[in-house]
């Protein structure tokens, strides 16, 4: 029974280390070298604006699901015209998921490190392909 007490403990502690570092994240949005903002439209017209990592691949331009909260992945699966704007310039592209060999070479290419997979609460990771308009 002390057992199952100290693994409770530890996994609620583990569960609000992820909530915690996720809703900092979210909450503070930061901006890095490489970082686009992607600006979604919900089903109502109204915009949101995310900032994301970029990613190259095979010259294309990529974005990835790499947390829980996922409201702007959902809302560019719903409506994939949406809008990037990197070093302040804005274009219009169609959000396209990609799967199979694709997402195998893209994460291949932009693996994410063990600490940030723990941090993240190990969230299963989609990708974004952004095909120009």
């Amino acid at each position: 029974m002390k057992t199952a007490k100290i693994v409770g403990v530890l996994l609620a502690i583990y569960i609000l280390v992820v909530v915690a570092f996720e809703s900092l994240l979210g909450y503070n949005q930061p901006e890095f070298p490489g970082t686009l903002i992607l600006t979604t439209t919900d089903e109502g017209g109204k915009a949101h604006d995310r900032v994301l990592s970029g990613l190259e691949s095979d010259g294309q331009l990529y974005v990835a699901v790499n947390h829980w909260p996922r409201a702007w992945y959902h809302r560019a699966l719903d409506n994939p015209n949406v809008q990037v704007t990197r070093d302040g310039n804005s274009m219009a592209y169609i959000a396209v998921l990609i799967a199979d060999a694709e997402h195998d070479r893209v994460a291949g290419e932009h693996p994410t490190g063990i600490v940030f997979r723990i941090l993240t609460g190990f969230p299963p990771r989609h990708f974004i392909r952004l095909d120009k308009a």
